[in-house]
């Protein structure tokens, strides 16, 4: 649907940032339900301003083609950093990625009890919560991003009514039937992210996407403590009930299983704070071959250096 590419914006005076670009790709610039969600999610990215959430910075278009310009979380996804320590043959540790949970649950908190200009409640279903749209980055702050799928829900649909929204590994029974994703269903994914980081493995598992449709529809979910026996009960038990295959045994809401996690973490000794998880990006990428974190190209820096700050004028200090 879109083209992402790393970028520095310009001030004046020689100030600049890192941001991402996503543009639109041209051959959807003239289809109107693509273009419809790529001004909708610039709508809702507008609105949702939080620390655990990534930032929109700017909207616009040139050439015909729609573009955001969003911050850039310099570090890793959560898909990555997982696989990793599964290549390495060893088990995340849990408190880090209970951790990332918390941190992901308090963007979701933000989107799903969004207020809206008006004063109005406006809940943001993300419906893609994966690995790859949790970043962490590189200074330990835990970022959501991509709710190109997400709608409020004061809204009406743009999509049609019978495509499903998300990646098919990460999709909630009652979504996998067919029916209308909820806050619910946005824990649930949470919940499968969390399984497959703890478990070193895919939750839904088939030879083609059919297959894992079906899978998910079943919402059969392996009990974690046969594969690891080092978590401890209450973690165990959380994500149980996130992953209850009825959305109504599941937690209420995101801020009650925040608050569920965040009790988890607090019956443990290791630091979890952004150090912590910097640090393990830092080694991560480390054994990626990645340079501690993304630096800019040359040419970008040599762009960027070229507006020098004016020296200050004269004055007389006793005028």
């Amino acid at each position: 649907m879109s083209n992402v590419w790393r970028a520095v914006m310009h001030w004046s005076d020689g100030f600049f940032r890192q941001v991402a670009v996503k543009q639109i790709l041209p051959r959807l610039a003239f289809n109107h339900k693509f273009v419809t969600m790529f001004v909708e999610e610039a709508r809702i990215g507008s609105q949702l301003q939080h620390p655990n959430i990534v930032q929109l910075l700017d909207f616009g278009r040139e050439d015909d083609l729609y573009f955001l310009v969003m911050e850039w979380v310099d570090g890793l996804d959560l898909g990555t950093w997982a696989a990793v320590h599964k290549n390495r043959g060893v088990v995340t540790p849990w408190p880090l990625a209970a951790a990332v949970g918390v941190e992901a649950l308090r963007g979701l908190v933000a989107a799903h009890e969004l207020i809206d200009h008006w004063g109005h409640r406006a809940p943001v279903i993300h419906r893609d919560v994966t690995p790859h749209n949790i970043l962490i980055g590189s200074n330990g702050v835990v970022k959501l991003t991509d709710f190109g799928l997400s709608r409020a829900k004061d809204r009406a649909r743009i999509t049609d009514p019978n495509i499903i929204k998300g990646k098919l590994g990460y999709l909630s029974p009652e979504v996998a039937w067919g029916k209308e994703a909820t806050t619910q269903s946005d824990l649930f994914c949470l919940g499968i992210v969390l399984w497959e980081a703890l478990a070193g493995r895919r939750l839904y598992e088939g030879e083609d996407d059919v297959q894992v449709v079906l899978a998910a529809r079943e919402a059969e979910i392996p009990d974690l403590r046969d594969l690891r026996g080092d978590l401890p009960e209450d973690l165990v038990e959380l994500l149980e009930c996130a992953l209850a295959e009825e959305p109504d045994f599941r937690f209420d809401s995101a801020r009650q299983m925040l608050r569920a996690m965040t009790r988890v973490l607090h019956n443990q000794s290791r630091p979890t704070d952004a150090l912590e998880l910097s640090q393990s990006v830092v080694e991560t990428r480390r054994t990626l071959g990645l340079p501690r974190t993304s630096t800019l190209p040359e040419d970008l820096l040599r762009e960027a250096s070229r507006a020098r700050t004016p020296p200050l004028p004269d004055t007389d200090p006793s005028s």
